[in-house]
């Protein structure tokens, strides 16, 4: 039989409801483990504001998305006009709109700058390859909920978006045609569609999402945090077993983070009491045109935060297909010459490129398109083991690398504005440059990263007080 532990003798109704409570429920245990008694490093600086950020914009959306739901009608009828009657006629119904439209780009923003500090300082390498790999998944969970969110006011980017989107898993061999009448539910975009849609939306891929972020803190806090030094805090302790570089995270990150949320919240309350549509890149000005199956836009793009990805999309070209299979039989080569293996697992590596490359000319370059899309992602989740660099942070670094991180970034954002733009010849030959160099970075990081000279990494922490 469990054993209870009992108040003091003096104790108020309160320090008694807590000791009740405690015995039934470890709130006094989760409280010390994940707040009062966590150490998180003294030297974290403002990129690490956006984990916290990250945690108020789910909550933001949750919230405005119940009392949308209230209201709106996946029905293709419907749809439209139930969003306008949201925005017209709910009280403060424009304003809970606004504010869950703003809070999909308000996730991305944050979701990709906490994703950057990971990058700078190394957060993914050993032991935090969990904690980076749950991270990945949920900003691939986030991709659909955002793809099918975009769907549900019908307007006119909302229905060609989606008819481009579903009818590149048409191009898939063999199960495509299949598949794509499996996610729209019907022959078109229509009705079954936006049920579907709604439903995911709604009720199964927030699941999925809080019982990923769940895992991402649960793992952080079983691991530590990272810092912007690299240094693991846990290998210098007290006398009491308390990390020397350490300090407890309540009550002076939570004081901390506050201001990072103050800041937060006033650039994103002016952006949806003054300019929701952010110039036609949080709301696109077509998406308040009702859909119209018979008529279409100009100009078919996905939101910005799908644009990189857009672009690298439309860089696989039948051109371009040529320079893969160039990459494809390069990399053959090297694996051939440089890896210290058995004759006829270099015969076998040769086969295989060999099948891979006449895969990649004999097959529709918009399904290529599609997978160099997917992996784009994908390879984000094995970034702990391509980086072997000696070092975790970017701080201790050769300067080129910084460099190199820096023209990464940059090119980034030129795939973000291609995707945006209507296609052309220059803009096409940028992008498939762009998406080379991407995937370069990630697949070459084992030999560059190991490369250079490195700064020598201090034994505890470089902490000044701000």
């Amino acid at each position: 039989m469990a054993t209870f532990k009992q108040a003091p003798a003096n104790a108020n109704s309160a320090q008694k409801l807590l000791t009740w409570v405690d015995n039934r429920f470890p709130l006094s245990k989760l409280y010390n483990e994940h707040l009062a008694e966590y150490y998180a490093p003294k030297n974290l600086n403002f990129w690490y504001f956006f984990g916290v950020l990250a945690l108020l914009v789910l909550v933001i959306q949750i919230v405005t998305g119940i009392f949308l739901v209230m209201h709106y009608k996946p029905d293709a009828a419907q749809a439209f006009a139930s969003v306008e009657y949201i925005m017209r006629d709910v009280p403060w119904g424009d304003t809970i709109r606004y504010m869950h439209s703003t809070g999909a780009s308000a996730f991305f923003v944050v979701v990709y700058m906490h994703m950057f500090r990971g990058l700078l300082y190394g957060s993914y390498r050993k032991p935090r390859e969990l904690v980076w790999i749950f991270g990945c998944a949920i900003f691939l969970c986030l991709m659909a909920e955002a793809f099918m969110g975009y769907l549900l006011p019908w307007g006119q980017m909302s229905y060609w978006g989606a008819q481009v989107i579903v009818n590149l898993f048409a191009a898939i061999p063999l199960i495509g045609p299949d598949l794509a009448i499996l996610i729209r539910g019907d022959y078109v975009v229509g009705d079954a569609t936006l049920n579907r849609f709604f439903s995911f939306h709604v009720i199964a891929v927030p699941l999925v999402l809080l019982g990923l972020v769940a895992a991402h803190i649960i793992a952080l806090h079983e691991v530590g945090s990272n810092n912007p030094d690299g240094i693991e805090i846990k290998d210098k302790k007290d006398a009491k077993g308390r990390p020397l570089d350490g300090i407890p995270f309540h009550p002076y990150y939570t004081v901390h983070d506050i201001m990072g949320v103050s800041v937060f919240l006033m650039a994103f309350t002016a952006i949806v009491f003054f300019v929701p549509e952010f110039g036609g890149y949080f709301l696109e000005y077509n998406n308040f045109i009702p859909a119209d199956p018979l008529k279409t836009p100009l100009h078919i793009a996905p939101v910005w935060y799908f644009t990189p990805f857009y672009s690298m999309l439309r860089a696989i070209t039948s051109e371009m297909m040529y320079a893969l299979v160039a990459c494809v039989a390069l990399g053959a080569v090297l694996a051939v010459f440089k890896a210290r293996i058995p004759v006829l697992f270099k015969a076998v590596v040769v086969g295989v490129a060999a099948v891979v490359c006449l895969a990649m000319l004999n097959i529709d370059a918009k399904f290529w398109g599609v997978v160099v899309m997917g992996l784009a992602v994908i390879i984000l989740f094995f970034l702990p083991w391509l980086d072997v660099s000696p070092v975790r942070s970017l701080r201790y670094r050769p300067q080129w690398h910084k460099v190199f991180y820096g023209v990464f970034v940059l090119n980034f954002f030129i795939l973000g504005y291609l995707g945006v733009q209507p296609p052309s010849p220059i803009g096409e030959r940028v992008s498939q440059v762009g998406t080379l160099f991407y995937f370069g970075f990630f697949l070459l990081m084992p030999w560059w990263s190991r490369l250079g000279e490195f700064k020598k990494v201090p034994d505890r922490v470089v902490f000044s007080a701000h």
